[in-house]
């Protein structure tokens, strides 16, 4: 009996998530850093007087989790 064990297991398929780029974990979580820091500028500049910058930080932190568990 030679058992090989490349031929055992099979060819891993690349992640299909929703960004439309091939990428690793350690590329979604840079995604989800730049996000996460345009975001905030954002709410910075134009929202923060009239919504509180905590709802930023929870919605920036959701994104980034997002796109690293499914990007």
């Amino acid at each position: 009996m030679n058992h090989n064990i490349e031929e055992e297991t099979p060819p891993r398929s690349p992640k299909h998530g929703f960004l439309p780029i091939v990428t690793n974990w350690f590329d979604r979580l840079f995604i989800g850093i730049y996000l996460f820091v345009a975001l905030e500028l954002f709410w910075m500049r134009f929202l923060e007087q009239s919504i509180s910058l905590t709802v930023c930080h929870v919605l920036a932190i959701a994104l980034g989790a997002l796109i690293v568990w499914k990007g």
